[in-house]
């Protein structure tokens, strides 16, 4: 368990300190910045987080979505981690972020948004 905390923690700073550029991206991807904008299946902020998922703070505030996003992913690209031994490159860092389930096997709708998804990280 402690291991597992630990390497908790190290990936949650890696997602909040080194990759807050893939957050910009994620943004650009998921609502093209729109703090307003709400999905099909009622997801909510710029980053379109389902509303289950959300953890709290109003989804309108650039910074609160932050927060909720980069907590999010803290979770899942720990849990990546500990199964690969290694950090997610940025076409599946998009993966583990919206389909999370495909992460082996992604649909050819995800993969083509996983790619625009790398190309913004690299600018």
């Amino acid at each position: 368990m402690k291991k597992f905390l630990t390497m908790l923690f190290v990936c949650t700073v890696s997602v909040r300190l080194l990759a807050m550029d893939r957050f910009a991206a994620l943004s650009q991807v998921e609502s093209g910045d729109n703090d307003r904008a709400i999905g099909r299946a009622g997801e909510i902020s710029r980053y379109q987080i389902r509303r289950d998922l959300w953890i709290g703070g109003n989804p309108r505030d650039a910074h609160m979505a932050l927060v909720n996003a980069q907590s999010i992913m803290a979770v899942r690209v720990a849990g990546f981690a500990q199964r690969t031994h290694r950090a997610p490159t940025d076409l599946e860092f998009y993966v583990l972020w919206n389909a999370p389930a495909q992460i082996n096997r992604p649909h050819a709708v995800v993969a083509a948004r996983a790619q625009r998804f790398a190309n913004l990280c690299e600018k």
